[in-house]
């Protein structure tokens, strides 16, 4: 009879592409969602759906200041919210292990899956725009000039849209699409998700808006994230052209092993750009009133980190598919 810790691998990807966070927390507790769900017969796109409204709902109570300027019940309100987000964050991760259990894995799922952290952030982000709003004073100076409540408003807004718009959309899409690749050359086609732009403009241009309006509005944000994804990693584009211009599907397991070993550094990268450590700076900066500061750290550190792996991944996929040719 199987262990509970042997379940729940079971119901992971790969133990390669998982945080410590995630072995040791996150996929422990969402493995007793998943399991729960299972016997009400719930569907894993439900478990998604129901995430996405408690992400929400931690997002709205990001708007209320902490401690320092609220006192005790702004304190409570954002360790509230620090609550519901990792909730929906187990719900984030059971969805996948329902569905690993169950075999209801569907393409949708898929694209609501990464489309639930998109609908967490749109709160969050907008929370901290309003919240970081009132910090204004009549007085208020930056490098020496007073700032008007206009001008201090474009100010906060630009800030966090460029993080939200450019910054953590680029550093997700490339943290997934590492992972996946990796899982494509460890496990095969069957166990990864690494879809194409191409593929998925396919399915978006088949589906008709009178018939499959929802599944069709989100494939139409799917097929850019993997077009960003494409766009993001010539040289891996480049490679996976070669081999399936020499091998097709068939790639030989040396060459499997060879791509495993030079990929598996990047991994701890991805790890770093996960929602655990985004989450972290986001409740350490909310719960001592520095909002400005979660949006520093993923516009300067994240970003970096990002730069670093793209560096280094297509290195070696530039020296591989120089190889081939």
């Amino acid at each position: 009879m199987s262990s509970k810790k042997e379940k729940i691998q079971s119901t992971i990807k790969s133990t390669d592409t998982e945080e410590n966070i995630d072995i040791y927390w996150t996929r422990p507790i969402g493995y007793m969602w998943a399991k729960f769900f299972e016997r009400l017969g719930v569907h894993p796109n439900t478990v998604t759906i129901i995430s996405m409204f408690l992400g929400a709902g931690a997002g709205i109570c990001f708007f209320f200041d902490s401690y320092r300027i609220a006192g005790l019940d702004g304190l409570y309100i954002n360790i509230l919210g620090v609550l519901l987000l990792a909730w929906a964050n187990f719900y984030d991760s059971a969805d996948g292990q329902l569905a690993r259990m169950t075999g209801k894995k569907t393409k949708l799922g898929r694209i609501l899956d990464g489309a639930a952290g998109d609908v967490w952030y749109i709160f969050i982000y907008l929370s901290l725009v309003f919240r970081m709003w009132r910090y204004w004073e009549p007085d208020m100076q930056i490098f020496g000039y007073t700032i008007d409540y206009v001008i201090w408003c474009i100010i906060v807004f630009a800030y966090v849209a460029f993080d939200g718009f450019l910054c953590h959309p680029g550093q997700c899409r490339i943290s997934d699409y590492y992972r996946n690749i990796h899982l494509l050359f460890l496990k095969g086609k069957n166990q990864s998700e690494a879809d194409t732009y191409e593929v998925q403009k396919q399915i978006y241009d088949n589906l008709s808006w009178k018939k499959d309006f929802i599944e069709k509005f989100f494939q139409f944000f799917y097929k850019n994230w993997c077009k960003g994804q494409a766009n993001d990693t010539p040289q891996l584009q480049r490679l996976l052209n070669n081999l399936r211009a020499k091998y097709g599907e068939d790639i030989p397991q040396e060459f499997r092993d060879r791509f495993h070993t030079l990929s598996f550094p990047v991994l701890k990268w991805t790890n770093a750009l996960t929602f655990n450590w985004r989450a972290i700076f986001l409740y350490i900066s909310c719960l001592l009133d520095l909002p400005w500061l979660v949006i520093a750290v993923e516009i300067v550190v994240f970003s970096a980190i990002r730069l670093h792996m793209i560096h280094y991944h297509e290195g070696f996929c530039k020296k591989l598919a120089d190889e081939l040719e």
